[in-house]
């Protein structure tokens, strides 16, 4: 590995950093102590410009390089933790109970600050680097919100770049696909109000429960039998809420759940299908059933050349050996497709040597990629403002 010099001194510091940041997770909108941090932190390194409260939590800083040239490269790393209770038995766990960071966006945020310090300490580029803190990934939309408040339009990018890192044990290696890389996503949820009835007297009912269950088994035939086979598309049902007595049929039952998708055309045929299929069932049952479908990430689109311009500046820092050029699309999703159907970029897979997947309990970031991906984006910055 060749980290970068700047980065190797500062590795027990950003350690430290990203410990803490884990130890005091926040949910997204809420991330004033981490914001604070990062704002802060970045003052100390001598960032020139730092401004606060862009998509109400969000952080931009600003490095001019030892030419100041009109082109700009932005790097953006996610801050918000989820809703989990963590169980990895760190000494550094989460203080803060029911929230953790199970994505690893507290070792993005130290990524891109250690990033920061080598551009401020060094300035070995001809313009700016604008270093974006996002909020609010995890499906509240804080890409959509900064956007929203004038990222691009307070501080222009003619391209962006972004990093997740994968618990799949392969420590250093860089991944990227190129085009259509991670699935658009909608979060949906269904009310069936019937009318609630004695339990043992069940004729005299519609019963909710049933009906949602009956939606759930018929929504899978969307995947079956209306989208074509060589189209990829998901639908999950992730829950379902009725009831509150044992002697009670319930008058209201909720389901709620996620589709994933790589083509708008096929998410406008599996929403049309979603409400022909709630309007039947309404129909048939004489109930109500009410469909809310909300789009919370765009599909994630990589520019080709940009691309292969991130992994030969990855190549840099982890060798030609550790790169992998064509990593198959993924049916997660990731909110920074917002900023990259405005600016041009690219988003690329750091992995590490823990195995346990993300948005689980247990799970755990290697602390030994944080001097990688800082490195990884420094190293981006001076390949694509070279003096």
């Amino acid at each position: 590995m060749n980290i970068l010099p700047v980065i190797s001194q500062s590795t027990d510091e950003l350690t430290a950093i990203f410990r803490d940041l884990h130890a005091h997770p926040e949910i997204g909108f809420t991330e004033a102590r981490t914001s604070a941090i990062v704002a802060d932190t970045l003052r100390s390194y001598g960032v020139d410009e730092v401004h606060t409260g862009l998509g109400k939590t969000g952080v931009v800083g600003l490095i001019h390089g030892k030419r100041k040239g009109n082109r700009r490269v932005g790097l953006r790393a996610d801050m918000d933790a989820l809703p989990i209770h963590e169980i990895t038995g760190l000494e550094y766990a989460s203080a803060n109970a029911g929230i953790m960071h199970a994505c690893g966006h507290d070792g993005h945020t130290t990524m891109l600050l250690g990033a920061a310090k080598h551009l401020a300490a060094t300035r070995d580029f001809d313009g700016t680097a604008v270093l974006v803190f996002q909020p609010a990934e995890e499906g509240l939309g804080g890409a959509r919100q900064m956007i929203a408040d004038g990222l691009f339009e307070q501080f222009p990018c003619d391209e962006i770049y972004g990093m997740h890192n994968m618990p799949n044990g392969q420590h250093g290696k860089v991944g990227i696909c190129k085009g259509t890389a991670m699935a658009g996503a909608a979060f949906f949820d269904i009310t069936v109000t019937g009318k609630g009835s004695h339990a043992a007297m069940p004729s005299q009912s519609r019963d909710a429960l049933i009906i949602a269950a009956s939606v759930a088994t018929e929504l899978q035939t969307i995947l079956s039998r209306n989208v074509p086979p060589l189209e990829s598309c998901v639908l999950s049902v992730t829950q379902i809420h009725a009831g509150s007595a044992y002697n009670v049929v319930p008058e209201v039952a909720t389901l709620a759940g996620t589709i994933r998708y790589f083509k708008d055309e096929i998410y406008d045929l599996a929403a049309a299908r979603m409400q022909a299929i709630c309007d039947g069932f309404a129909l048939a049952h004489a109930v109500e059933i009410k469909l809310e479908l909300r789009n919370v990430f765009d599909v994630l689109i990589n520019d080709s050349d940009l691309s292969d311009a991130y992994m030969e500046a990855a190549a840099d820092i982890v060798g030609a050996e550790n790169i992998l050029e064509n990593s198959a699309p993924a049916t997660g999703s990731e909110d920074f497709a917002d900023m990259l159907k405005v600016v041009p970029g690219a988003y690329c897979i750091v992995g590490h040597s823990e195995t346990v997947p993300l948005h689980n309990p247990g799970f755990k970031l290697d602390p030994a990629i944080l001097p990688i991906g800082a490195s990884v984006m420094a190293r981006m910055v001076e390949k694509r403002l070279p003096l």
